[in-house]
């Protein structure tokens, strides 16, 4: 989707800076990347202590340590 925005140069300059990222362009995609990342990680933490889980913890450990 093509749109027009103003954005602060400051923040930009100092977001090519800080990643090494050449156009303005990437350095919005990749904030809008990690903007998603960080919102999803957010939602996950969010079900900390509300999931049940069920399951052996001992067999898992060892069915993992024999395919090696």
């Amino acid at each position: 989707m093509r749109t027009n925005i103003v954005l602060d140069d400051k923040l930009i300059e100092r977001a090519q800076e800080l990643s090494g990222i050449k156009t303005k362009r990437e350095v919005v995609h990749e904030a809008l990347r990690t903007y998603i990342q960080l919102r999803e990680q957010a939602e996950v933490r969010g079900l900390r202590g509300k999931l049940k889980w069920a399951g052996n913890l001992d067999e898992q450990r060892r069915s993992r340590l024999s395919e090696k």
